[in-house]
């Protein structure tokens, strides 16, 4: 299948990815990012609900000025980044940062997004219930459990073992069942589950994989960063018009390299 693609510039979207630095004006400077383990036992009840009751409240704070704020509106998505218990998918030591405005690490020199690139990634790919999705780079784990709680069934790979095996566990710990994970290459996508609704890629290739192009459904939709790994990448948003693939600029970002064999 030959491949044509327009690219159509739109508005400068400006944020930061999957955990290097934010480079929006209005937000502070991220660092970089670390895997998920789930939170340790609380000894008594009255800890356990306090404990609660605060990280409650910092996701609602996350979810007004970091997501609404700037623009994310789809009511599905901002439930789900309500619903979804970010500090559970970063380490121990990230823990207290769960809810800030930046990416964190999450070992192997990969990250979990800034909250908000994945507010505005996830309302980009326009999910709706029951749709099946591919996820290149399962990372902590995190997006997969967002687009899981808006009900859509998602395949994701991760190409670092370590990586996979703790995203695994804290989706199986939160019952996110609809998460289907697998140790690969991400950037030959999962054919044997072809066509998505959607495909939605969290590391940063320096051109469009073909693979995933060939895996979309004629009415889908990609999420792709493409850049130089440690610059910056502009991220896309990929669809067919008229028979023909177009890529819409939706601004620049940072996120790390895409692993894998070219």
């Amino acid at each position: 299948m030959g491949l044509k693609i327009l690219l159509i510039l739109g508005p400068l979207i400006v944020a930061a990815g999957c955990g290097v630095e934010t480079i929006t004006p209005s937000a502070p400077t991220a660092t970089p990012d670390s895997a998920a383990t789930p939170a340790p036992v609380v000894s008594t009840p009255t800890v356990r609900s306090s404990e609660a009751d605060r990280l409650s409240r910092l996701r609602e704070r996350m979810v007004t000025t970091q997501i609404e704020n700037r623009g994310v509106q789809d009511p599905r998505v901002l439930a789900a980044m309500r619903a979804v218990p970010r500090h559970l998918f970063v380490p121990d030591r990230y823990r207290r940062r769960a809810y800030d405005d930046t990416p964190l690490p999450i070992d192997e020199g990969q990250t979990i997004s800034q909250p908000y690139i994945v507010a505005l990634m996830t309302e980009l790919l326009d999910v709706a219930p029951g749709e099946k999705f591919l996820e290149v780079g399962t990372g902590s784990g995190y997006q997969a459990a967002v687009l899981a709680e808006m009900g859509a069934e998602v395949y994701s790979i991760e190409i670092v073992p370590v990586l996979a095996e703790r995203a695994r566990s804290v989706l199986d710990a939160l019952g996110y069942e609809s998460v289907r994970t697998r140790v690969e290459d991400g950037y030959f996508g999962w054919e044997e589950h072809a066509p998505f609704d959607g495909i939605i890629v969290t590391a940063a290739p320096d051109h469009v994989p073909p693979p995933l192009l060939k895996q979309v459904k004629p009415s889908g939709k990609v999420i792709i960063p493409v850049g130089p790994p440690g610059g910056v990448q502009t991220l896309w948003l990929i669809e067919r018009r008229n028979g023909q693939w177009v890529s819409l600029n939706q601004g620049a970002v940072r996120f790390v390299p895409l692993l894998g064999e070219r």
